[in-house]
C-alpha cells in the first residue's frame, strides 16, 4: 500500500482543502502484509470514507487499522475533509455539498488510477459522516454501489433538540430554519422516499449501531421507517456507543458488505 496525503484548491469553497489517500501498490517484498494484484485496467475500486463533526481527514487513519484493512483489495480509500457542514451547502458556510459530491470526485478521477464504473464506488461514514454518506447516496442514485452509514445522525429533524444551545445555533448556521428540515432534502427520511421514485435503485444501503449509542433511537426509527416503505437498508446492531473500538470494528463489517 501507498499512503498520500494531498492538499488542493477547492474553485467551490475558495480555499486549499487536504485528504488523506490510500493506494494500490503491488509489492512482494513488504513483510506481513497482502498482496493485491496490479489492475488489468489500469483502475481501481474506490470507497469515500467521511468523517465526524469533531473529526478531519487524518481521523480514520489514526484511529482504526484501515490502512491494512485495504490492503490486498486492489482498493483506493480516499478520505476528505468537510469541517463540521454535515456535508451540505451550507445556509451561512461554505457550498459542501457541491464540493463533496461534484468537484471532490472529479479532482480524484483526475489525480488516481479510479474506475468510473457505479459498482466500483463506495462511501461510508461515522456520525455526522454516517449522515453525509446516507445522504450522498440517496440524492446520487448513479454514484454508488454500496453506502453505509456508522452510528449515523439518521434523524437530522431531531438531532438538534438534545445537543445543546451551542450546536442548535450551529445547526441553524449549516441548515436554515430547524422547523424546516421535515421533508426537505436535508431529511433521510424524505430523500428514502424520493430515492424509490427513481428507476436506477442500484445502490445497497447498510446501517450499523450500537446499543448504548446516544443516536440508537434515531436509527431504529429510520430502520422503521425503511422496512414501512420497502426500502432495503440492511441494518445491524449490537452492545456498542459512540466509540472507535465499535467504528474500527464495522469499517471492515462495511467492507465485506460491500464486497471488497
Amino acid at each position: 500500500m501507498a499512503f498520500a496525503r494531498c492538499v488542493f484548491f477547492s474553485n467551490v469553497l475558495g480555499m486549499h482543502m487536504p485528504m488523506n489517500v490510500i493506494l494500490p501498490q503491488p509489492d512482494t517484498q513488504h513483510i506481513g502484509t497482502a498482496t493485491g494484484k496490479r489492475s488489468e485496467t489500469g483502475n481501481y475500486k474506490i470507497m469515500y470514507l467521511l468523517h465526524g463533526m469533531s473529526d478531519d481527514e487524518s481521523i480514520w487513519g489514526r484511529m482504526t487499522a484501515i490502512e491494512r484493512y485495504a490492503q490486498g483489495r486492489n482498493l483506493i480509500v480516499v478520505m476528505p475533509n468537510a469541517h463540521r457542514s454535515y456535508y451540505m451547502n451550507m445556509y451561512q458556510g461554505g457550498r459542501y455539498w457541491d464540493y463533496i459530491s461534484e468537484e471532490l470526485p472529479m479532482v480524484v478521477n483526475d489525480m488516481f488510477h479510479v474506475s468510473d464504473k457505479q459498482e466500483d464506488r463506495f462511501v461510508c461514514g461515522l456520525s455526522m459522516g454516517g449522515f453525509g454518506a446516507l445522504h450522498w447516496a440517496l440524492k446520487r442514485p448513479d454514484m454508488f454501489a454500496g453506502a453505509c452509514s456508522l452510528s449515523g445522525v439518521a434523524d437530522i429533524k431531531r438531532f438538534h433538540t438534545y445537543v445543546g444551545e451551542d450546536r442548535t445555533h450551529e445547526m441553524e448556521r449549516i441548515f436554515g430554519p430547524l422547523d424546516k428540515l421535515n421533508e426537505s432534502e436535508d431529511d433521510l427520511f424524505y430523500l428514502v422516499q424520493e430515492y424509490l421514485k427513481q428507476s436506477n435503485q442500484k445502490t445497497r444501503f447498510m446501517q450499523i449501531c450500537g446499543t448504548e449509542d446516544f443516536l440508537y433511537q434515531d436509527n431504529v426509527n429510520f430502520r422503521d421507517f425503511c422496512r414501512q416503505k420497502s426500502f432495503n437498508c440492511e441494518y445491524l446492531e449490537e452492545p456498542g456507543s459512540h466509540t472507535w473500538e465499535f467504528w474500527d470494528k464495522h469499517v471492515q463489517t462495511a467492507m465485506t458488505f460491500f464486497g471488497l
